[in-house]
């Protein structure tokens, strides 16, 4: 019933910066657990970063320093503000929400809603 948009990708130079922002349907959205994950052609599709219902963010190692995820529970919406973006950051962005709780937050199965992605390209 959760229904997921996200928005704001596009291309940038490398070194430059860009917020992708992910709308969500949901009565209870400050609830949710809410992560992005990104994937490039001929990849596998991994975890990126993840903030709780209670604001705590984990991140994975290849954007730790550059990435930032946020909430705003008034507006429904999670932001990933990117910075120092890299040509290996240029991938499709997927949003994705929890609506249960699991302890676990990294695995592509742990979440039971997606959005359909935005892509992100970063030029040399």
């Amino acid at each position: 019933q959760v229904q997921l948009v996200e928005s704001g990708g596009g291309l940038v130079q490398a070194g430059g910066s860009l917020r992708l922002s992910c709308a969500a349907s949901g009565r209870t959205f400050s609830t949710y657990t809410m992560a992005w994950f990104r994937q490039a052609p001929g990849k596998e599709r991994d975890f990126v970063a993840v903030i709780t219902s209670g604001g705590t963010t984990y991140y994975a190692d290849s954007v730790k320093g550059r990435f930032t995820i946020s909430r705003d529970n008034s507006k429904n919406t999670v932001y990933l503000q990117m910075n120092s973006l890299k040509p290996e950051d240029t991938a499709v962005y997927y949003c994705a929400a929890r609506t249960y709780y699991t302890g676990s937050y990294r695995s592509l199965y742990d979440y039971n809603y997606w959005g359909q992605g935005t892509q992100v390209t970063v030029s040399s």
